[in-house]
């Protein structure tokens, strides 16, 4: 049996070419053996092959690549270019209806992940405007009740009252302010309206910064902090200091926060390969459960909403600590496990040393 009649996906031409020759053939074989005619046999084996060939390409073109060339059409959901419309006269027809098929189930499987997605986008959409909302209302009714009391009451006149009062006030007012300045921040951020200043500096050195600015904070937990054993050896990075003093201030910053007291947020820097350096921030605390690990980079998401608030924060900040670093081209990523700690790390470009 020839090679090509053992092939499964076989074109409308190659089709047409085999069904031809299978009715030419045995017509032919027939009319030789019944009635010896010999070039009668000929010529009906020739004109019967030529019109069968035809017959047959022109019923697959005409019935089922019509058929398939509105699925492509439909799949496509465009009006055909003049590319568009050499494709399906030409190079269609060459297909095999498996390879047709496969096609389909391509675009099926692509549709299929687009809907996921979009379903994914609707349930973050929600959850997004649902934390938005509780959290400008949280502030807001803060300040239209202490506004209120003072002008219906006799708080007014009282100036230990008004002034506490005014105080809360203005404290709310800050967060709201806060607020709206880090949603500004990440718009930027996303619309790269924030371009980076790279420049070369030593991570070791910026976390000393930090560690200063942040001891009286940590104090107050009795946290210690400290760069790992075998780390401070220096490393020098290339990125925009600024953003990324910020990312690592917020990362610090969250391990005091929810860092056990008398506990240990701890540094680390290593070298991945020649072109990039590992920074990783680590504490000994509350820990994350492995359920909220895939969403504590969303806004305003928090793993423990009634403790979060509790702590402060506007709920944005690993937000902006991922904008920042994805928009350097790299990710943030974290490990945690209740009640042992978490990790924060993400990888920057080395720099010149």
């Amino acid at each position: 049996m020839p090679h090509m009649l053992q092939r499964k996906n076989l074109t409308p031409g190659q089709m047409a070419f085999y069904i031809a020759l299978a009715v030419s053939g045995t017509a032919a074989l027939l009319q030789l053996a019944f009635l010896g005619l010999r070039w009668q046999t000929a010529a009906t084996f020739l004109l019967l092959f030529i019109l069968t060939q035809w017959l047959t390409w022109f019923v697959i073109q005409r019935f089922i690549y019509r058929k398939i060339k509105l699925i492509y059409k439909f799949i496509f959901q465009t009006k055909a270019t003049r590319r568009e419309e050499y494709y399906y006269q030409h190079v269609l027809p060459q297909k095999s209806i498996e390879e047709v098929s496969e096609d389909v189930e391509k675009w099926a499987e692509q549709k299929k992940s687009e809907i996921e997605m979009l379903q994914r986008n609707e349930v973050y959409r929600k959850d997004f405007l649902q934390n938005l909302s509780h959290e400008f209302k949280t502030p807001v009714f803060a300040i239209q009740g202490y506004i209120e009391t003072l002008l219906d009451g006799k708080a007014l006149e009282d100036p230990s009252v008004n002034r506490k009062f005014l105080e809360n006030a203005s404290r709310n007012i800050s967060r709201l302010v806060h607020l709206i300045e880090d949603l500004d921040e990440i718009s930027r951020l996303e619309s790269g309206e924030q371009p980076l200043e790279p420049t070369d500096f030593v991570v070791q050195d910026l976390v000393r910064e930090l560690f200063e600015a942040l001891s009286l904070k940590a104090q107050v937990k009795a946290v210690h902090l400290t760069i790992k054993k075998g780390c401070d050896a220096p490393l020098t990075v290339r990125a925009d200091k600024k953003k990324i003093r910020q990312v690592m201030a917020n990362l610090i910053d969250n391990a005091i926060k929810y860092g056990k007291e008398e506990g240990t947020v701890e540094i680390s820097a290593y070298v991945t390969d020649e072109k990039h350096i590992l920074v990783e921030v680590s504490d000994d605390g509350i820990g994350i459960a492995e359920e909220h690990l895939p969403r504590v980079f969303e806004r305003f998401y928090r793993t423990d909403y009634g403790r979060s608030r509790n702590i402060g924060g506007s709920g944005l900040g690993l937000a902006i600590c991922k904008h920042i670093i994805e928009a350097h081209g790299k990710s943030i990523h974290v490990r945690s496990k209740p009640d042992v700690g978490s990790t924060f790390g993400f990888i920057l470009d080395s720099g010149v040393h």
